[in-house]
């Protein structure tokens, strides 16, 4: 049996991911219908909207870590 990352993650983890790759991809889209219109204000407002979805996409890493740490310490108590 695989243990995936959305199989072991919490549900704040699983919210994360969703929420990190709903921004990202909005953004990437908001950026690319602004370069084939040629409006650069929607190119430079999609830059923060995929900063965010980076940012949140690490949240999401540092809780996965601290999951699996909480996991670890709780199947090796010392």
């Amino acid at each position: 049996m695989l243990n995936t990352p959305w199989d072991t993650g919490s549900p704040l983890y699983r919210k994360l991911v969703l929420s990190a790759l709903v921004l990202t991809g909005v953004g990437i889209l908001l950026a690319i219908a602004g370069a084939l219109t040629s409006m650069d204000t929607l190119v430079f407002t999609a830059i923060p909207i995929i900063v965010a979805g980076m940012v949140t996409h690490i949240a999401g890493l540092v809780v996965r870590g601290r999951d699996a740490k909480r996991r670890h310490q709780a199947r090796n108590p010392h």
